[in-house]
């Protein structure tokens, strides 16, 4: 289910062109996934003055929380650069492990302090903030447009998908994507991230018989065979790797079995698995080869077994092109360093965007992600926001 929701936003409340400002202001805005806490009233507050038409909208899905998103855009004609990213942040966890409040955006010594500054509010802002100084000195943008969500860090069922399936609805055309995660490890300008590998999690399940444990010819003990399963899966070599992907590789990360006492035998054991896949397999692809080594377990050990898949998350690469060499190039230009064309890590919703448009992903560095006292460089801030204004101003250059 969808709906539109018309918001009459509050004055413009900081300058657009501040990235530092805008950052605070967003992290101020208690947008815990996947509460709205404020922050797309602020982004439409700061965006509408601008010249961007904002649609907010709220999806929604049985047994998983509506979430409200918003989508702006300046400019009808091509080329249409995207920016996506969430404002939706992971809790705090204890606030008095926290040296600054979680949610007071302190500035000290250079650095600013808060749950968001590096994922990802202050990637918005830069974005925004590189937009809003080539508008207000007169210089030339292609079309650009903000897909912005509050489920990124929670189930990503009713976020960006939904809201690229509205705009395919409405043929409306993105053209190429940068999504502000934090993608570099250890400084601004060490990696771009052109791809991700594919991600699937399967559930295994072996069949026994239940019984006593001092009768266990009497039983049949599916812990053992599990066992014989588990060390197959995960101690295959399912490849080499590729040019531009790590080998694929299977791990194990819950066993369990419905028993708690400790002289019964259970009638079952559970295996959750996660494949992390290159590009030499797809989805489909993957689980056959997972039930391939299930079948040849599964003869070896007389085992009857059940496995059932899950994953929104299929290997994808963006390749050399328009997107990745302006990108490149600003980075260069602005840090001095070269940035590596990386698939490393885990996903994001540039898993979605992919089937669009070329995507790639980069933002600030993620080192404290997720941690206590997240932080980000003030320096940071504004060289990403002289980045992605170089981005934008090569996709004008296209567009004229």
């Amino acid at each position: 289910m969808f709906t539109e929701k018309i918001v009459a936003p509050d004055p413009m409340p900081i300058s657009p062109t501040d990235p530092v400002a805008l950052t605070q202001a967003l992290i101020r805005c208690r947008s815990v996934t996947p509460a709205e806490g404020g922050a797309l009233t602020l982004l439409q507050a700061v965006l509408e003055p601008m010249g961007f038409v904002c649609h907010r909208m709220t999806f929604r899905e049985a047994g998983t929380p509506d979430v409200e998103n918003l989508f702006a855009r300046r400019g009808t004609a091509g080329p249409n650069l995207c920016f996506a990213g969430h404002t939706d942040v992971v809790p705090p966890g204890d606030a008095a492990a926290w040296h600054f409040d979680p949610f007071g955006a302190d500035v000290r010594d250079g650095v600013l302090y808060g749950r968001g500054a590096v994922d990802m509010k202050g990637a918005i802002a830069c974005f925004i903030a590189a937009a809003a100084r080539r508008i207000a000195a007169g210089e030339e943008t292609s079309s650009l447009s903000l897909l912005i969500t509050g489920d990124e860090e929670g189930p990503s069922i009713n976020g960006t998908v939904k809201v690229l399936g509205w705009l395919a609805e409405r043929g409306e055309t993105i053209d190429a994507a940068i999504v502000g995660e934090p993608s570099n490890p250890d400084a601004l300008g060490d990696e771009i991230k052109i791809g991700r590998r594919g991600s699937v999690t399967g559930e295994l399940t072996i069949f026994g018989a239940q019984g006593h444990a001092a009768y266990p010819h009497r039983a049949d003990n599916p812990v053992p065979k599990l066992a014989q399963f588990i060390s197959r899966l995960s101690g295959s070599r399912i490849d080499e790797g590729t040019a531009h992907f790590e080998p694929s590789n299977c791990q194990v990360t819950v066993i369990s079995v419905p028993n708690t006492a400790s002289n019964v035998i259970p009638a079952s054991a559970k295996a959750t698995f996660n494949v992390r896949y290159n590009d030499l397999w797809r989805r489909g692809t993957i689980e056959e080869w997972v039930r391939l080594q299930c079948d040849a377990a599964a003869s070896a050990t007389g085992a009857r077994y059940e496995v059932s898949f899950a994953g929104t998350g299929d290997v994808f690469l963006t390749q050399s092109g328009p997107l990745v060499e302006q990108l490149r190039d600003a980075v260069r230009a602005v840090t001095g360093r070269d940035p590596a064309l990386s698939t490393s890590g885990g996903t994001s919703d540039a898993r979605f965007i992919k089937d669009y448009c070329p995507v790639v992903e980069f933002g600030l560095v993620n080192r404290t992600i997720h941690q206590v006292d997240e932080h980000v460089a003030i320096d940071d801030l504004e060289r990403l926001t002289q980045i992605y204004g170089r981005v934008i101003g090569g996709f004008a250059e296209r567009g004229s």
